[in-house]
């Protein structure tokens, strides 16, 4: 195992499962336009931004809108979902993700968030974990999606060690493709069939720990 300075974390399917809420917000813009939008139809919004997924939505109810009610559509699911995780508690943090946090900390392993949400901190802040987090770069910070690199970039700077020092855990084809593009390791967390790519891929985090990743 090389030398393992930090972890960036991408935030939904990885700490929480936010995706339900993404999904009941979504279908209900879908549904508001006279289409339906299935929770397969979801799968492809995953790791994917705020205007390209909405952009996906559109296609599949075969709607075509200018920017600008494009925009007020993004807004208007983006204010749904916010009402949701306003609601959310730290018992949806994922299983076994805390005790491997303390894990990390316990090893002086510095934690980082990549993360495309826009949303992140809040998230992070009703789930009570912002105090693990050395760095959050998250969607109001990166001008480029996954799976460019960026967002995991900017995680590694602000925590002053090299990319590939560092392991990504994600959920997501793109997110793992973006952690590969960035010369970082990768745990995909999730179904091998989708996260081949990874160097290691795992359920969950329940039973994980530092010992597994031997890359």
């Amino acid at each position: 195992m090389g030398k393992i300075s930090a972890c960036i974390f991408d935030l939904d399917g990885v700490v929480v499962d936010t995706a339900k809420y993404h999904y009941i917000a979504w279908k209900s813009l879908a549904n508001e336009l006279g289409f339906d939008f299935t929770e397969e139809d979801n799968e492809r919004l995953k790791g994917v931004s705020r205007m390209r997924s909405l952009d996906i939505l559109l296609e599949i109810g075969g709607v075509e809108l200018d920017e600008q009610t494009k925009l007020e559509l993004a807004d208007k699911k983006n204010k749904n979902y916010v009402e949701y995780i306003l609601k959310m508690t730290p018992d949806e943090i994922l299983p076994g993700v805390k005790d491997f946090f303390n894990e990390l900390k316990a090893k002086e392993i510095k934690i980082a968030l990549g993360s495309a949400s826009k949303n992140a901190m809040t998230i992070l802040n009703q789930l009570e974990l912002t105090d693990y987090f050395d760095a959050v770069v998250d969607g109001t910070h990166v001008s480029n999606a996954k799976p460019d690199p960026e967002v995991f970039l900017k995680g590694a700077e602000l925590l002053g060690v090299s990319p590939s020092e560092c392991v990504v855990f994600e959920d997501a084809e793109a997110g793992v493709e973006a952690a590969i593009n960035g010369n970082m390791n990768c745990v995909g967390i999730g179904s091998p069939d989708v996260l081949g790519k990874a160097n290691i891929v795992v359920p969950g985090f329940v039973g994980f720990s530092m010992t597994q990743l031997n890359f």
